[in-house]
């Protein structure tokens, strides 16, 4: 059984007792977390696709950890204009164990 979600902009495919990183959210590690923006979800033979999102349907999951990301460098030059400008970047992200994949009704 598998799920694809969408959290902070971007799709991700998800199982579960995967971890996956998601964009920073809400939260203390350990806490529960529930995700409503699913675009499909697919069990053994079964596959339902929403129209955006599927109704009914959360991912359920728990928060491991909080942290940033890999540095970004963003360099911009100009040959020849002595233009030079160096930046760098860290993404914040959130870790979330997937718990289930289910119907919110089961709650």
């Amino acid at each position: 059984m598998y799920a694809v979600i969408n959290s902070g902009g971007k799709q991700l495919k998800v199982t579960p007792g995967e971890v996956v990183r998601l964009e920073a959210l809400e939260g203390n590690v350990g806490d529960k977390v529930s995700l409503e923006n699913v675009l499909l979800v697919s069990s053994d033979d079964d596959v339902k696709v929403g129209n955006p999102v599927v109704k009914g349907v959360t991912v359920d999951g728990t928060i491991v950890e909080h942290g940033r990301g890999d540095k970004v460098t963003i360099f911009k030059f100009k040959k020849r204009k002595m233009y030079r400008r160096k930046q760098g970047h860290r993404q914040s992200f959130t870790a979330v164990r997937v718990d289930s994949i289910g119907s919110a009704a089961k709650k």
